[in-house]
């Protein structure tokens, strides 16, 4: 091999070299980067989780909350109506007055029943079992549905406020959710009436259509064109027909967020020839 060929030689391993050594460099910076990249994308998958984590406990909260309101008012609202009665026949009419506590009583079992199912449903026990006494888990009772509308209207008209239902359309199973939120409508809507007083009856309406479930509740009241605007305020408002706090405000809010969740919509207003209305309308073809 000749001078020319020797070196021609060695420029060319210098430079297949050169080339090995600039493909190793760009190779470890493309790992480097690429490590960096998994680095960054597991931090944002890990920031995504926490904010995910936060809006169900968020969420969580919000349901519990409204679950321990709509137990907790309507039954110590029972129960405020029962005891001022019995407190004003005690003496006159004792038969009365203890048909009154009894249903003071049976409120009180109510709430804790609820409360006893809601807190076991957040809190079971690590054995399987009922940590309130009852037994097995079998002893808390399912979430309420429009199948006991019947003991709820008993109670709101034994209280003072006469119901009367309708059940147009098919009466069907309902999905859990949408069975427990048309019940808190109808709950809610009754105890309303019954705190705020004026009112005469109630009607409650419940319409199966083919896909999508509408409740109404109707209470009479005083004429929106006659009554006095001081005293005579919209449920939402949070307060009473005789001006004081009622705290009806945060239960329609409430009842807002539950219809909504299942893309419904809830209209809570008076009416003009006296009394108010709430209507609700729940879609029944949602995946």
């Amino acid at each position: 091999m000749g001078e020319t060929g020797t070196v021609w030689l060695a420029g060319a391993l210098v430079l297949a070299g050169a080339t090995v050594g600039w493909l190793a460099v760009a190779l470890v910076r493309a790992r480097r980067r690429h490590h960096r990249a998994l680095g960054e994308r597991g931090w944002l998958l890990e920031r995504e989780r926490e904010s995910a984590a936060r809006v169900a406990v968020e969420a969580e909260r919000a349901r519990i909350a409204r679950e321990l309101h709509d137990i907790v008012s309507h039954n110590v609202s029972l129960m405020v109506v029962q005891a001022g009665a019995a407190r004003e026949v005690l003496a006159s009419m004792p038969d009365e007055a203890t048909t009154a506590l009894l249903a003071v009583e049976t409120a009180g079992r109510d709430a804790m029943t609820e409360l006893r199912h809601l807190l076991g449903l957040l809190a079971p026990a690590q054995d399987g079992e009922d940590e309130t006494g009852v037994g097995d888990r079998a002893g808390l009772s399912p979430q309420p549905g429009l199948g006991r509308l019947g003991p709820l209207v008993d109670r709101i008209a034994f209280a003072g406020l006469p119901v009367e239902v309708r059940i147009s359309g098919e009466p069907r199973p309902l999905p859990a959710g949408i069975d427990l939120t048309a019940y808190r409508i109808v709950q809610e809507a009754l105890t309303n009436a019954l705190r705020h007083g004026g009112g005469e009856k109630a009607e409650v309406t419940v319409r199966y259509a083919h896909n999508y479930l509408r409740v109404e509740v109707l209470n009479t009241g005083p004429s929106v064109l006659s009554a006095d605007r001081s005293t005579s305020e919209e449920p939402g408002s949070g307060r009473s027909a005789s001006g004081g706090a009622a705290g009806a405000g945060r239960g329609l809010v409430g009842l807002r967020e539950r219809v909504a969740v299942y893309g419904g919509d809830l209209d809570a207003r008076r009416r003009l020839g006296g009394g108010y209305r709430v209507r609700a309308r729940i879609p029944l073809d949602r995946p």
